[in-house]
């Protein structure tokens, strides 16, 4: 993940609820173990769907078979490994509704590639390969990377989690194998806190329950996992909060004067809430107050902006912004210390007194690890005391913040409660952070 990449996702940009999300491009991304089919579930979903034209599909015969995976896996490393390694985006859509599908990496070292994909979606289907487990045993344990992902999306506040049991056309008793592997599923999940809205079967080499239901197959009676995604909400812009607005860019000499009444124009995308002419609103970290002037929307016009949407302010005086500062509605607090949620991604281990870079919106602040207060195991889901957090660790962290950030907890912010943190030396993106 590149450190200029936010964990807080780009929300899809919709106020509607209900019947017009039906009609909103859903986000989601596949994601699990190594090897569990991502790649060629998302082929399937593309070929079943008719978004594939010919001469692609011509281009990924082998053999005189078609490997579906390959219309994902675009880089040569990925194609001669044959493994993913980034997150490929794919574009589709059906008579019921447009999608934007994430095909993320599934190897524990790309961990990070999977988050930052997961930041931004509104669903996710983890995988699950029936033929890695011990089918046969009621009490089956689950492969790490499959509850690691899990409970990634879920600590994300990815609205929508789905579990897909693939290759159950290769074993010898796919009704027993499904019932096991559903039931370690969903006793898993009751005890991480995790809310999913289905667990399906399916073979994504055959197509089996992928576009097509197949009536019956391992004792599934409903929907395929198209017909399901087709249902699944879109993540709805926080507009219940205060508002607020990262500051991307300045035009400090405007172009339209009569549109920005000659003062300079503060563009970006309202992280929550609303904003309209006559606000009073306050500079972080300057502490300025000032009013808002005027609302650009994002073709110049003058208009009231929600969140999600991206807006020009002009405020009725000049004061000290640039790009990185925030304008909060007034009375919105700001600190310097932090006790967050982190999943830890740099191949060198989290130790309490190292400084990182801490990304929150476009600000850059230094942040300081107080201290590990514990790791969680994502086998036994226990917190147990720690003084590191190796790669791919998730643990409960304090922070010292250089200067005072505007945060909300994760669970009522995606965009505030989100910090992505950075090696000060390497500039490798380290950690994502959710602030509790």
């Amino acid at each position: 993940m590149s450190a200029t990449q936010s964990i807080a996702p780009q929300v899809q940009s919709t106020e509607a609820t209900g019947q017009n999300d039906h009609f909103s491009a859903l986000k989601f991304i596949t994601c699990g173990s190594v090897d569990d089919g991502k790649s060629t579930l998302i082929g399937r979903l593309l070929v079943d769907s008719k978004a594939v034209l010919a001469d692609q599909l011509a281009g990924v015969q082998r053999s005189g078979s078609t490997d579906l995976a390959l219309l994902t896996d675009g880089l040569s490393a990925e194609r001669e490994q044959g493994i993913t390694i980034d997150v490929a985006w794919r574009y589709f859509a059906t008579p019921g509704r447009k999608f934007i599908i994430g095909d993320a990496p599934g190897h524990e070292q790309y961990t990070r590639n999977m988050v930052t994909a997961a930041s931004g979606a509104d669903a996710a289907v983890v995988l699950v390969d029936a033929t890695k487990l011990q089918w046969q045993n009621p009490g089956l344990d689950l492969l790490a990377q499959t509850r690691r992902h899990s409970l990634l999306v879920n600590l994300l506040r990815v609205p929508s989690i789905v579990f897909a049991v693939n290759k159950l056309d290769a074993v010898e008793d796919p009704v027993l194998a499904f019932h096991n592997i559903s039931g370690a599923l969903a006793k898993f999940s009751a005890e991480a806190g995790i809310t999913v809205r289905a667990t399906v079967p399916l073979s994504a080499l055959l197509g089996h329950n992928v576009v097509d239901v197949q009536p019956g197959w391992c004792g599934y009676h409903g929907p395929s996992l198209l017909q399901l995604l087709e249902t699944l909400p879109v993540t709805q812009a926080e507009g219940t909060e205060a508002f607020s607005f990262p500051v991307q860019w300045v035009e400090k000499f405007s172009a339209s004067a009569d549109t920005s009444q000659g003062r300079r124009v503060f563009w970006g995308r309202v992280a929550t809430g609303s904003v309209q002419a006559g606000q009073q609103v306050t500079v972080l970290p300057s502490g300025q107050t000032a009013t808002v002037a005027q609302v650009l929307d994002h073709v110049r016009q003058p208009k009231d902006v929600a969140a999600g949407h991206s807006a020009g302010i002009v405020l009725d005086r000049e004061v000290d912004v640039s790009r990185g500062d925030w304008l909060l509605a007034a009375g919105f607090e700001a600190s310097r210390q932090l006790s967050a949620t982190v999943a830890w991604m740099d191949d060198e281990p989290l130790l309490a007194g190292r400084v990182y870079w801490a990304l929150h919106g476009h600000r850059w602040v230094k942040a300081k690890v107080q201290r590990i207060v514990h790791r969680l195991d994502i086998h036994t889901l226990a917190e147990s005391d720690a003084d590191r957090l190796e790669p791919n660790a998730i643990g409960h962290v304090e922070l010292a913040l250089q200067e005072p950030l505007a945060t909300l907890p994760y669970t009522r912010s995606r965009v505030l409660g989100s910090l992505v943190l950075v090696d000060t030396a390497s500039h490798k993106t380290s950690g994502a952070v959710l602030v509790r």
